[in-house]
């Protein structure tokens, strides 16, 4: 069975940058899609940008051109580069295995001065 574990939130000073990774590990020997979502308390979790298992990524509007996706195929780890990070950034991050209810942890994300 495929888990999920997440690393690397924390807090960040508006402008900064942090790097969260997905470790995907059982399952079958293949590259799994990967999304990621955050979720503000309160509210949904709302998804923020994935990567499927070709490599293709994609993104909301809210975070084109500061967050990248990318994928680590020896580690079978997904990583979100966060650059530029905004106050509305500030959220609990989760990535998930795309049509399941398999789903990180979930790791805090402030970005605040």
């Amino acid at each position: 069975q495929v888990q999920l574990v997440e690393s690397g939130g924390g807090l960040v000073q508006p402008g900064g940058s942090l790097t969260l990774s997905c470790a995907v590990s059982g399952g079958r020997d293949m590259l799994y899609p990967i999304i990621w979502y955050r979720q503000d308390p309160g509210e949904q979790r709302q998804l923020v940008a994935g990567i499927t298992d070709t490599g293709t990524t994609n993104y909301v509007r809210s975070v084109q051109g500061r967050f990248t996706v990318s994928r680590d195929t020896a580690k079978n780890t997904v990583f979100l580069q966060m650059n530029d990070l905004k106050p509305e950034d500030t959220a609990v991050y989760y990535c998930n295995l795309p049509g399941t209810q398999v789903w990180g942890q979930g790791t805090q994300v402030t970005v605040s001065s």
